[in-house]
């Protein structure tokens, strides 16, 4: 009887890597849609909270609440801070090609209980001055 189990935060993009009852593990590294060059929405969910762990690389994370103007709050995640995102929150993020991220969410969490806003290519270049201003690695 094998009495744990390991997974790899290994891989590009999305992964669940596993669920109990009503949340979800899953991993998140760099796929070319998440870097800051082709970066073009932003995201909330509407039913849940979702935490992010940055355990390699950079993650630059773009958060509003306001649909009409976006007027963006930003920061540069830190390595094995836990950070919170409430629902309701429109959050983007962009990574570095060796990034790895530890996601924590409510199982439910999907397109259905979502909701996008698509950036106009002024809102773009808002975002992209943010995350360059602060490091010109990405």
């Amino acid at each position: 009887m094998k009495l744990f189990d390991t997974y790899l935060a290994e891989g590009i993009g999305y992964e669940k890597l596993f669920n109990f009852q009503s949340w979800r593990i899953a991993r998140l590294n760099y796929i070319k849609e998440l870097d800051i060059e082709h970066l073009n929405f932003i995201e909330c969910h509407l039913e849940t909270d979702e935490v992010f762990v940055l355990l390699n690389g950079q993650c630059h994370m773009f958060l509003t609440q306001d649909q009409e103007h976006k007027t963006f709050e930003y920061f540069s995640m830190e390595p094995f801070k836990i950070y919170r995102i409430p629902k309701g929150v429109y959050h983007a993020h962009a990574l570095s090609e060796d990034a790895q991220l530890l996601i924590i969410e409510e199982e439910n969490t999907c397109d259905g209980n979502s909701h996008r806003i698509y950036l106009n290519q002024e809102e773009m270049q808002t975002i992209k001055k943010l995350a360059l201003g602060a490091n010109h690695e990405l």
